[in-house]
């Protein structure tokens, strides 16, 4: 059981003179946003500790023209996705790995769960991402996506498929090519298994499932593989919540 009233609190995995790499918490936003300010964000903690990164990055600004605060931030998880995620220090260290993020030789590795049964072993979603027509908060794989549709793929294994009170779940590996805004949880709604937990892309699931007894989105980003020296790889992980040990316990049953 958690406790609304603590604040969150990355963990740190890793840290050298140019990045930290942490465990973000569920819950717990990357950086600002037009509906919230920095407080109880990554970026302020980070800054809290680093003041010296402030300003590293490339500026972007908000909607209402304020200018977005997100230093040391070269990749980014939705509030709701726990998992491995890594800050820069500096400029030098922003452009390293900001390249590796645009040449794809980052290799990142999640885990989830999903309503339903996943019959292959192996399997590939290739499916352009747009816009949802009607909803500027959702991005959609399926047919009538709107604006520019953007290559997107995602690679998965499934782990393990159980039922739990009667309903059918499976555990799955992803592995995402690209980095598309919501990618792993707009493909897995695409094929008609969309993320447990998910208020955004499985409403029409949520509110009639047991969830798994899961109260938050059940996607972790479990491992980061990239280089933060030239040609020296680093194998990041964020070891798996408790709450996806007991899921898992749940369906194998």
């Amino acid at each position: 059981m958690t406790n609304d009233n603590l604040p969150l609190v990355p963990k740190i995995i890793f840290e050298n003179d140019d990045v930290v790499v942490i465990d973000k918490p569920a819950g717990m936003l990357v950086h600002e946003n037009l509906a919230a300010g920095t407080e109880g964000t990554v970026t302020e903690w980070f800054l809290k500790s680093v003041p010296e990164a402030r300003g590293v990055g490339e500026k972007s600004l908000l909607p209402d023209g304020r200018e977005l605060e997100r230093s040391g931030v070269v990749h980014r998880l939705d509030k709701e996705t726990s998992g491995v995620l890594v800050l820069v220090k500096n400029q030098s260290a922003y452009d390293f790995i900001k390249m590796q993020f645009k040449n794809r030789t980052v290799k990142k590795e999640y885990r989830a769960f999903v309503y339903g049964r996943i019959n292959e072993r192996y399997g590939t979603i290739d499916r352009p991402i747009g816009r949802k027509v009607g909803d500027p908060k959702r991005r959609s794989a399926e047919g009538g996506a709107k604006g520019t549709l953007r290559e997107a793929l995602t690679y998965y294994e499934c782990i393990g498929v159980g039922e739990y009170k009667g309903e059918s779940f499976s555990y799955v590996k992803l592995l995402p090519e690209t980095g598309r805004t919501h990618q792993l949880r707009v493909h897995l709604r695409a094929i008609d298994r969309p993320i447990v937990g998910d208020a955004l892309y499985a409403e029409h699931k949520i509110n009639t499932s047991n969830n798994l007894e899961l109260d938050q989105l059940a996607l972790h980003a479990h491992i980061l593989d990239l280089e933060l020296a030239v040609g020296e790889r680093s194998r990041f992980i964020a070891p798996l919540p408790t709450i996806f040990e007991r899921a898992a316990e749940r369906i194998a049953e």
